[in-house]
């Protein structure tokens, strides 16, 4: 279980997130959806320990995400920034075996090479395994960062804006294959993401942000609905029931 209690997050003094309270629930989507600067990467990356915060604490299965040593925590908990760089040449498959790195500390064993070919398979990216990073579109390149996170086989895994660079069909892929993870191998995702009508129809729980406060939490039943959104984005968004799911209008 992740805990989030009273965080707050401030630079040269201005604050960027204030008391943000809530509880992610274990073996679901989670998405955190709000406008530009309203300071869902910020929370995002607090949770993982990329960034420190200002005021507060958050705590992994009940122990202060600070108190984890690095390398079991990497066992428990993958994280994929919004911007990823590397400074070496590498292929597919070297980029999606350095995420059995806090297992394997660089020597790969059996089960590590089974974790290598079984996300390479899920993100249906085989063919390209011995591919550089450099010769590939960027959502290729997205989709082999995704297969790194993946093989590191944690029990949560956190993405910022996974579907960026993805066309339609890449986007479309991409949320089946985080429903997947939850559904079939009980992991915890919680993502950033700007595109609502995927939240409303994959995430299961929905974490509502604006100008650095917690606007809302809450299922799709909760959150995708004209006067939140409205608040959120100060839009007014139309919503339509298809096939069970609430597909939100905001392009006119």
């Amino acid at each position: 279980m992740i805990e989030i209690r009273n965080i707050a997050k401030s630079y040269g003094g201005k604050e960027v997130l204030r008391n943000i309270s809530l509880t992610l629930p274990e073996n679901r989507i989670s998405a955190f959806i709000g406008s530009n600067g309203a300071g869902k990467s910020t929370l995002l990356s607090i949770i993982s320990r990329l960034l420190p915060q200002s005021g507060g604490e958050v705590r992994i299965d009940g122990k202060p995400v600070g108190d984890w040593d690095s390398r079991e925590l990497a066992k428990r908990l993958a994280v994929l920034r919004q911007s990823n760089f590397m400074d070496i040449r590498l292929t597919v498959g070297e980029l999606v075996a350095f995420g059995r790195f806090p297992y394997s500390q660089g020597r790969l064993n059996e089960e590590d090479g089974r974790m290598v070919e079984k996300a390479l398979s899920y993100l249906d990216i085989t063919d390209i395994r011995d591919r550089f990073l450099d010769e590939l579109s960027g959502g290729q390149r997205q989709m082999a960062f995704i297969a790194m996170v993946i093989a590191q086989d944690t029990r949560y895994v956190l993405l910022d804006e996974p579907l960026n660079n993805l066309d339609i069909r890449h986007s479309v892929h991409m949320m089946k294959v985080l429903r997947k993870l939850v559904d079939e191998m009980g992991k915890t995702v919680i993502l950033v993401i700007h595109d609502i009508n995927f939240v409303s129809c994959y995430a299961d729980h929905i974490v509502a942000l604006r100008d650095g406060e917690l606007v809302g939490a809450g299922g799709r039943g909760d959150i995708i609905t004209p006067r939140v959104l409205e608040n959120i984005y100060g839009l007014d968004i139309d919503i339509r029931e298809i096939d069970g799911n609430r597909i939100c209008v905001y392009y006119a």
